[in-house]
């Protein structure tokens, strides 16, 4: 599906319940043990040999250094993408009140919606790499009443920042506020060439919901999608009901079903569009196996797609 704009991936590679299905463990023993550290150093090459894409979550916690973007492209072939989280320096209105934000906890962002900080700090870093950038993800966690009273008063101001961004690059927004998906929103994204990634998340409507709404494919060229929870599971629920992610523990039918109408769309005759589709473990248990299942729906709908 490649030469055709399909990339599927997971979000994330660094499973070790994948051991033994999409992993050697032998490629990884040190004195009759999978060791860990060398694992986690060398299995992205193992992944480029079965997936042409991944979904880099680690960025969102941290802007990428070259270093550590020399290591990722070096690991995989010309044809692999990846995709990027962005930072949530950029993307958060008031830290959360974890640890890992130190004196930040609790506060508002100074930084969020900086699109000078944006492209020195996370765009710059990739422009090496730029032939196997996929897309660059604005993932916004839920705002509340506090943040905006308004969904078209984020709107207005996540349009002057998409209009400040470096261009040259696939952008997506991914909304965690369902009842900000409104004609308004998709009409701004399409205006400036921003395409809505589809999400499967606790809080949002289901992929086909969102698929269903007027506009909501808003860019001619490129789309994306995570499926990442069922609508109505919170995230650390999934973590401890799925962990170690080796089987499929609880399938999801709706999710594979819009995956393989988003897929069908893809590799229509008259789309120009390429799609990035992720999946991740919390979903069903198993990203690897939640794909293939996946694609054997896409096959269904559409048995006539030719390879």
């Amino acid at each position: 599906m490649r030469p055709r704009g399909v990339f599927i991936g997971t979000s994330s590679w660094k499973y070790e319940g994948w051991l033994g299905q999409l992993y050697s463990p032998e490629r990884y023993e040190y004195r009759g043990k999978v060791a860990k550290t060398r694992f986690e150093r060398d299995c992205l090459r193992e992944y480029a040999e079965v997936f042409k894409t991944v979904c880099v979550d680690a960025a969102y916690y941290d802007f990428p250094r070259t270093e550590y973007l020399k290591k990722l492209t070096d690991a995989v072939p010309d044809d692999f993408r990846f995709s990027f989280k962005v930072t949530d320096v950029v993307t958060i209105k008031k830290f959360p009140d974890l640890p890992r934000f130190g004196i930040r906890a609790g506060r508002p962002n100074a930084d969020f919606l900086n699109a000078d900080l944006f492209a020195s700090a996370f765009v710059k870093p990739l422009e090496p790499f730029k032939t196997k950038v996929g897309l660059l993800i604005f993932e916004f966690s839920k705002f509340h009443r506090s943040d905006y009273e308004h969904g078209r008063d984020f709107i207005t101001a996540l349009d002057g920042f998409l209009a400040g961004v470096p261009k040259g690059w696939r952008h997506g927004g991914e909304m965690r506020n369902k009842h900000f998906l409104q004609p308004e929103y998709f009409d701004m994204l399409k205006r400036l060439g921003v395409t809505h990634v589809f999400n499967s998340w606790g809080d949002m409507p289901p992929v086909s919901d969102q698929l269903a709404l007027c506009g909501s494919l808003t860019n001619s060229e490129f789309f994306g999608a995570r499926f990442l929870l069922k609508p109505g599971r919170k995230y650390q629920e999934a973590v401890d009901f799925f962990s170690p992610y080796d089987t499929i523990k609880e399938p999801y039918e709706k999710a594979r079903t819009a995956a393989a109408e988003l897929i069908n769309r893809a590799l229509a005759k008259t789309a120009v569009r390429q799609l990035f589709l992720y999946v991740n473990n919390r979903l069903e248990g198993n990203a690897l196996l939640t794909i293939v299942a996946m694609l054997e729906a896409a096959d269904h709908l559409c048995p006539d797609t030719p390879p």
